[in-house]
């Protein structure tokens, strides 16, 4: 598989891990738009929202168990945003279902 995000987990490229377990891997984004700006993607290839089914459905939700968890972690006690695009045209740049936790500061509220 040709997937940037598999190979992350796979150890083939390096990343900066901040979670870690049987379904989930967390990673501070190279490129970060906020303070806090950390990836968390399921180990398992699910290609973005549009993909989630009854069949991988327990993976999402755990991810946003381990969400709220990395957020505390994390110190962001005074909110964060949780961010998802799905295909090309939201902006989505890598085919891996991911999710942003984006905090650290005050967030511009425009969409």
């Amino acid at each position: 598989m040709n997937c940037l995000f598999c190979k992350i987990i796979a150890g083939d490229i390096p990343s900066t891990k901040v979670y870690e377990d049987e379904l989930v891997y967390a990673f501070r984004d190279i490129n970060p738009q906020a303070p806090t700006h950390i990836l968390v993607i399921p180990k398992a290839h699910i290609e973005s929202v549009n993909a989630v089914s009854a069949d991988n459905s327990s993976i999402v939700a755990h991810i946003f168990e381990v969400i709220a968890k990395i957020a505390r972690e994390e110190g962001l006690e005074n909110g964060y945003r949780v961010v998802s695009n799905c295909g090309d045209h939201a902006g989505q740049t890598v085919h891996h279902l991911h999710f942003h936790i984006l905090g650290g500061a005050e967030l511009n509220t425009q969409m």
